[in-house]
């Protein structure tokens, strides 16, 4: 009779089946222990005998070499290390001295802990809302799920299905007949089509006076979309959103009507991209202060609200660390998302300026700050691409070089989201920055070498690269040549997508060229 053992740690436990005196417990049918087993993880290999006594005296030997025992409640447990590849021989056997004679068990067994080879193939659909192929090979493999269900092997262990809406990431598992698994997470990459839109915020959606412009450059075609604010820098929701959170802080204000606003800009030809301002957000730090959730809040190392000597004030910054401030924008992320939002970009989705010493995160932990950043970054896409949107992340320009001063990590995030938003204006650069002596006097020359390093960094990545153009003066007077100039530097890096911020909607429709003549 074939029997297993089955290894947990250094623990084996058995029984002998057949044996009037010794019984063996833990050798699965197949006679196959896998890795799992052989590594020590499971119930072990324990030996038991119709009668205690008979266990005292009993030698335990593996292909002829004693295996180590201790007695626990009545039973033999074998301790042994983790055991290779091979075929194995268990025998119990007792002393001679035993009243019960001179039974023997012999049990054999074979270790495999040689997970099946998986490959899959890159995978790569035309929408967020069509459907995907999922294609590979499982050699040695007895079976293969796809996204949790069982698919069809080949007789050359090929497989293939498709998937009508598929996630983000497509979990592809091939087990063998000993249980030994393979494991991939497989990115089903949809690229972010062209991209050209201007911001419009909250208040600017309900004036005829800045809306109408921004519609009249998206019928012209020098747009093809439309960037509407969701909530922001002051932590007010434009819409009446429905997430609990949101009502109860009174962060849900109601400017405009989301869906009658969603469905004119379709109408007009265009997108939506709702930007959430994600940990700037006063009136969720104010009112969590004042109920004694102050985990919620970016803090200094005293405890106090960090922010008071800074120009965004005490009561600014909402702690990314905190589950209730992740699950707020979570929340709604996929609200605006199932609203109609084609598009969710984050903003201010990093920790506030200043020295890591000087700041406190409750429950970071020995996590980074841009770690947990881009953690939930990664938590977000799958909840927005379930509504079929998209989803962005609006970084620092210094981010490629210094990513821990403001807590992101671009090669992190772009593994997560389908496109990175660097704003890159200009006048944000000091002088000398990439070589060049005034940036924002010379807008084609910063914005060609600051973006050339975002290219460079996402190059191995499925996120595309929509930078912010400045469309507003800062120091220097801008207007249809310098943010041309912009456009132009950014297209000489092969980037044809952009954002024109204007924080008062204001936009030079002369700096642009009609989509199809770009």
């Amino acid at each position: 009779m074939l029997a297993v053992a089955v290894a947990v740690g250094a623990v084996l436990v058995v029984r002998a089946a057949n044996d009037p005196g010794f019984q063996v417990r833990g050798l699965p049918d197949s006679g196959v222990l896998n890795a799992q087993a052989a590594s020590g993880s499971g119930s072990g290999l324990v030996v038991t005998a119709s009668e205690d006594s008979a266990l005292k005296n009993a030698q335990v030997r593996l292909n002829g070499e004693p295996v180590k025992t201790r007695s626990v409640n009545g039973e033999l447990v074998l301790k042994h290390g983790p055991l290779k590849d091979g075929d194995y021989e268990l025998r119990v056997a007792k002393d001679g001295r035993s009243p019960f004679g001179s039974g023997e068990l012999s049990r054999r067994f074979t270790v495999d802990t040689t997970a099946p080879v998986l490959k899959v193939a890159d995978v790569e659909a035309n929408s967020l809302n069509a459907p995907a192929t999922i294609k590979g090979t499982a050699k040695d493999a007895a079976k293969v799920t796809v996204n949790g269900k069982p698919v069809e092997l080949g007789p050359d262990g090929t497989f293939s299905v498709k998937l009508k809406e598929p996630s983000a990431q497509v979990p592809v598992v091939a087990t063998d007949e000993a249980g030994n698994a393979a494991k991939h997470e497989v990115p089903v990459t949809v690229r972010r089509p062209l991209l050209r839109a201007a911001h419009v915020s909250s208040h600017g959606w309900a004036s005829d006076q800045l809306r109408k412009p921004v519609l009249k450059l998206l019928r012209e075609g020098k747009l093809n979309a439309v960037q509407l604010d969701i909530k922001d820098e002051l932590g007010e929701i434009g819409y009446k959103s429905q997430v609990p959170l949101a009502k109860k802080i009174g962060a849900a204000k109601g400017y405009y009507d989301a869906k009658k606003a969603i469905k004119k800009i379709h109408d007009e030809g265009g997108k939506v991209v709702g930007r959430i301002v994600a940990f700037r957000d006063p009136i969720l730090a104010s009112a969590s202060w004042k109920e004694g959730k102050r985990d919620r809040v970016v803090q200094t190392t005293s405890g106090q609200p960090y922010g008071a000597t800074t120009n965004y004030g005490a009561m600014s910054f909402t702690n990314f660390a905190n589950k209730e401030v992740r699950q707020y924008h979570l929340d709604l992320a996929a609200e605006a998302a199932e609203l109609g939002f084609d598009d969710i970009l984050y903003d201010y989705i990093r920790r506030p300026d200043g020295k890591l010493s000087e700041l406190s995160f409750p429950g970071l932990g020995d996590t980074s700050p841009e770690d947990s950043i881009a953690e939930l970054v990664a938590e977000t896409r799958p909840v927005v691409r379930k509504h079929g949107a998209f989803l962005g992340v609006s970084v620092y320009g210094i981010a490629t070089t210094r990513p821990r001063e403001i807590g992101q990590d671009i090669d992190k995030m772009a593994q997560a989201c389908d496109y990175i938003a660097p704003m890159i204006y200009p006048s944000h650069w000091n002088p000398g920055e990439y070589g060049v002596k005034n940036p924002n006097s010379q807008p084609y020359d910063i914005t060609k070498r600051s973006l050339a390093d975002f290219a460079k960094q996402t190059k191995n990545t499925s996120a595309e690269i929509v930078p912010w153009i400045q469309d507003f003066s800062l120091g220097v007077s801008y207007g249809n040549k310098e943010v041309a100039a912009q456009i132009r530097g950014a297209a000489d890096n092969g980037i044809k997508s952009f954002l024109l911020w204007n924080a008062g909607v204001r936009y030079h429709g002369g700096a642009l060229t009609a989509i199809d003549g770009s």
